[in-house]
C-alpha cells in the first residue's frame, strides 16, 4: 500500500510542474487576484500531498481542480464576509494588474463580462472554455448534475452575448 517516498515525491513533483500553471490561470479567473490564486493552488497541492497515500494518481488532476474551485469559493466567501462585517470603504477595484499579462484586449473584455455572471455560470464557463473540461468532468468538479452544467453554460453564454453586444 505504501509507495516508496522517492517514487511518490517524483510523481507529485511532476504533477506540480505540469498542472500548476493551468490551475493558477483557473484560480485567477475565479478570484480575480493573482496572489490569492497562487495561495489557492498552493493549498490544493498541500492538501493533495497530505492525502497522497489515499488518492489514485490517475485522479490527482481532478482532485486538484476540485480543490482549486472549492478554495476559490472560500476566498470569495471570506471576501464577502469581510466586506459585510468590516464595512470599510474599498477603492474601486479594476482588473488585476497581472491580468494584462495573461490576456490580450479582446479577451480582457470577455473576462470583464464574465465577472458579472453569477458564480455557478462563471465557474462552468471557465472550466468548459478555459480549462477545456467535458460536461461530465465539470459536473464532477463542481459536484452538480450534468444537466445543471448544460443549463448554466447556456444561460452564461446568453448573458455574455448580451453583455458583449452580440459578438461571438
Amino acid at each position: 500500500m505504501d509507495r516508496p517516498t522517492a517514487e511518490w515525491d517524483g510523481a507529485l513533483l511532476g504533477l506540480y510542474e505540469s498542472q500548476r500553471p493551468g490551475l493558477v490561470r483557473l484560480a485567477v479567473l475565479l478570484v480575480d487576484d493573482r496572489a490569492a490564486a497562487e495561495d489557492v493552488v498552493q493549498d490544493a497541492f498541500l492538501a493533495l500531498q497530505r492525502r497522497w497515500h489515499a488518492v489514485d494518481p490517475s485522479a490527482a488532476a481532478g482532485y486538484l481542480r476540485t480543490s482549486v474551485v472549492n478554495g476559490a469559493r472560500s476566498v470569495l466567501r471570506r471576501r464577502g464576509v469581510a466586506r459585510r462585517h468590516l464595512r470599510v470603504a474599498e477603492p474601486d477595484e479594476g482588473p488585476a494588474a497581472d491580468l494584462a499579462l495573461l490576456l490580450d484586449e479582446e479577451h480582457r473584455e470577455v473576462v470583464e463580462a464574465l465577472r458579472t455572471l453569477p458564480r455557478r455560470q462563471r465557474e462552468v464557463l471557465v472550466l468548459r472554455y478555459w480549462s477545456e473540461l467535458s460536461e461530465a468532468e465539470i459536473a464532477t468538479t463542481l459536484g452538480i448534475a450534468r444537466g445543471t452544467v448544460k443549463s448554466s453554460a447556456s444561460r452564461g453564454l446568453s448573458a455574455l452575448e448580451q453583455r458583449l453586444g452580440g459578438r461571438p
